[in-house]
């Protein structure tokens, strides 16, 4: 019931998505930063996405990116972006999407992330594999940051800090490494996870923007940790996600120790 409910809110929201997406007249406005959108297609997702679940689970604790908590006496906590990418959204370009995470007692056990331009369903339960429209996929077997293809991305809200995004991304890019930023960390954890990136950084996300990205990448056979090594939660900021084979090495390039 749990993974019924879990595809059933992301088909939801994703419907919602294709209705909006290229709306001359889709209404936007601003949240912190300049260019922190919000759309009524995220408030409409996210409506679709919260009654799917409420339907099924009243009882259970949610946090969302437009709603925040809505906290009950639950093991149970949904983790929900529903549009992760809204400036890719909102200016018509396909590399966004709806991401669920699942999360039982504190351990995420289900992620759900669908962008349905590209008709790219991805589901991961915990112990069970990563998938990608139900077929199985797996991280690559790159060995070494410098033949590596990486993807980052930057916070609106800048972090003037030692060792910041940029001074990070300037290290990759003076050595000639491939650095993408597409503009969403779901995709991005998902493209870690399908083999078509070796490794995903990035400083400063929030517990929407990976909760279900990381599960998916860890079944896919990869190691998500923070910028320290430690053990991967999503209700912290920075993530360094990749195929393994490469992690030690990455996070001593991000920590300025190459």
């Amino acid at each position: 019931m749990l993974k019924e409910t879990l595809l059933n809110a992301t088909e939801a929201g994703a419907a919602v998505l294709q209705h909006y997406f290229n709306s001359k007249n889709l209404q936007i406005s601003h949240k912190e930063g300049i260019n922190n959108l919000v759309t009524e297609a995220d408030h409409a997702s996210e409506k679709a996405i919260l009654d799917s679940i409420r339907e099924s689970f009243p009882d259970h604790f949610i946090l969302s990116e437009e709603t925040g908590e809505i906290v009950m006496d639950s093991e149970y906590k949904w983790i929900i972006d529903p549009i992760d990418g809204t400036i890719n959204y909102a200016h018509g370009i396909p590399i966004c999407c709806v991401s669920i995470g699942l999360e039982q007692s504190g351990k995420m056990i289900m992620g759900a992330v669908y962008n349905p331009f590209l008709k790219e369903f991805y589901f991961a339960e915990a112990g069970k594999g990563a998938m990608l429209n139900s077929q199985q996929i797996a991280v690559s077997t790159e060995t070494e940051v410098l033949k590596s293809c990486l993807v980052t991305g930057f916070p609106y809200t800048y972090l003037n800090q030692p060792n910041g995004p940029l001074e990070a991304f300037g290290r990759f890019i003076r050595a000639g490494i491939p650095v993408r930023r597409l503009g969403s960390a779901a995709m991005d954890l998902c493209w870690v996870a399908a083999g078509r990136f070796d490794g995903f950084y990035e400083h400063k996300l929030q517990a929407w923007d990976s909760a279900a990205g990381f599960l998916i990448v860890e079944e896919a056979g990869g190691k998500v940790t923070d910028f320290t090594g430690a053990y991967y939660s999503p209700h912290q900021p920075q993530i360094v996600a990749t195929n393994g084979k490469i992690h030690d090495e990455l996070l001593k390039w991000i920590n300025d120790q190459i």
